[in-house]
């Protein structure tokens, strides 16, 4: 069993002013409140490891779930019942928060970074011992894992897609690497964002222990591993993220035969399914994002005709209404939870290594990869992999895949668009609702977030 939800009254004791934050969640973000961190301490390396078990870490933004083009909803009076958030940010509307200056998804990450850094500091006074060293240095690692995972969340949902040329001018996040609260921290460049998030990962790949344990809470060398396989190529840093995602596969490679995954069950897969590095969840609750909530939401057509009949992930994802036509998201790698993966898995990493062998026109290790994958996606012989003598016939067969296999998590098709438009893609998205039709074209400053402005304290007035 996973130690999410263990001990959350001694989590509670060593921070007191975790009460402080939700009494006052209702009307103040997470940095606008000033607790006092002296109030109780955390002594032993459990109570720091019952820290990282909290919740909130490695929680991400579900924005970029709301903004993606995964789902349409079909009718405009069941736009009409969502929240003013939803519907703005369903259409890219240039106010996309309505009004609303606290964003959860914002203030969520700031929380996960919080609980980092205490860690971070706190340990740095504990006395270590030969015994203990191993497990010192794997919660250590924990820790520095989970501030890049959150700071890597907020500067692709909050920042400009990177790029190398302009990284150093355009600014992105205010990094936080004190639990100072009250300390007002300026707006680093996105360069700098990116180098801290690395060094961290870094630090934390350093530490971690190897082992994928049942807590699948906890990050693992091979889920740092694969984070930066992530982060790489989000910055389109393609021979990085070939590297990160060799290291991640060498020491943990395992894929799920979908052949052995019930076709009718809501719930298909278990928590600690085997593909699954590290888990975790989106923290906003919206119920465009939930498993099968808003009734008239659908899955987007064209995506879903992307899966033939023998491609076993139609039946194991979604779920179509013979009646209506609408096809609704199944559980995914988040067990029976109803919020949507946003962990790390091994089909991801195999799907980053192949897009990289494309790139560098290496077309038998892209096939090899994306057979290894696939042959465990169809109806047991049924697969035949496409022939493709090109290096943009791979490409396009690497990213439909990645379309199909990586629907609905953590909002990696959010980002993937924001990066292959930087590639030269040319993706825009378009919504109808009503007579209206709604365009977001590539390059558009709405494929970033604004930061919410009740934060403005905590950056340079230059934004």
């Amino acid at each position: 069993m996973m130690n999410l939800n263990k001990n959350m009254t001694s989590i509670r004791a060593f921070l007191l002013l975790l009460t402080s934050l939700y009494l006052t969640a209702c009307k103040d973000s997470f940095l606008d409140v000033k607790p006092s961190t002296a109030i109780v301490s955390p002594k032993t390396l459990n109570d720091f490891q019952q820290m990282l078990d909290y919740p909130r870490i490695n929680q991400t933004s579900a924005l970029s779930f709301l903004a993606s083009d995964e789902y349409s909803i079909p009718e405009e009076k069941d736009w009409l019942t969502q929240s003013n958030l939803e519907r703005n940010v369903y259409i890219w509307s240039d106010n996309r928060y309505g009004g609303q200056t606290s964003i959860e998804d914002f203030n969520y990450a700031y929380e996960g970074i919080f609980y980092a850094n205490s860690v971070i500091d706190g340990m740095e006074n504990l006395k270590q011992t030969a015994a203990d060293r191993k497990k010192y240095n794997h919660i250590l690692g924990q820790a520095y894992f989970a501030r890049a995972f959150a700071c890597f969340d907020l500067v692709k949902n909050f920042a400009a897609p990177y790029d190398a040329v302009s990284a150093r001018q355009e600014l992105g996040i205010a990094l936080k690497r004190s639990p100072n609260i009250d300390a007002v921290v300026e707006r680093s460049s996105i360069q700098e964002n990116y180098d801290q998030i690395l060094s961290d990962l870094n630090r934390a790949i350093s530490l971690l222990d190897v082992p994928i344990t049942a807590d699948r809470n906890r990050a693992n060398k091979p889920s740092a591993y694969a984070l930066a396989a992530r982060i790489y190529l989000s910055m389109r840093n393609y021979e990085l993220a070939e590297k990160y995602a060799d290291s991640c596969l060498a020491m943990y490679d395992k894929l799920i035969d979908y052949n052995t995954v019930s076709l009718t069950a809501a719930t298909p897969f278990a928590l600690d399914n085997e593909e699954s590095m590290l888990y975790s969840t989106v923290g906003r609750n919206y119920s465009l994002v939930l498993y099968a909530s808003t009734q008239n939401m659908s899955i987007n057509t064209e995506l879903y005709n992307l899966y033939t009949d023998n491609d076993l992930r139609k039946s194991i994802f979604f779920l179509k209404n013979a009646a209506s036509g609408l096809v609704k998201t199944k559980r995914g790698y988040s067990g029976s939870s109803r919020f949507p993966y946003s962990g790390l898995a091994t089909d991801e990493t195999y799907l980053i290594k192949a897009e990289c062998a494309a790139r560098r026109n290496d077309l038998q290790t892209c096939k090899d990869y994306l057979f290894k994958l696939l042959s465990k996606r169809y109806k047991t012989g049924t697969f035949a992999m496409d022939n493709f003598s090109t290096q943009d016939e791979a490409l396009k067969k690497v990213l439909t895949e990645r379309r199909k296999e990586l629907v609905w998590r953590a909002g990696l098709r959010w980002d993937d668009i924001r990066r292959l438009n930087k590639e030269g893609a040319n993706i825009s998205l378009s919504r109808s609702l009503g007579n209206e039709t709604y365009i977001i074209e590539p390059g558009s400053p709405r494929f970033t977030f604004p930061i919410p402005t009740n934060e403005s304290i905590f950056y340079t007035i230059n934004k």
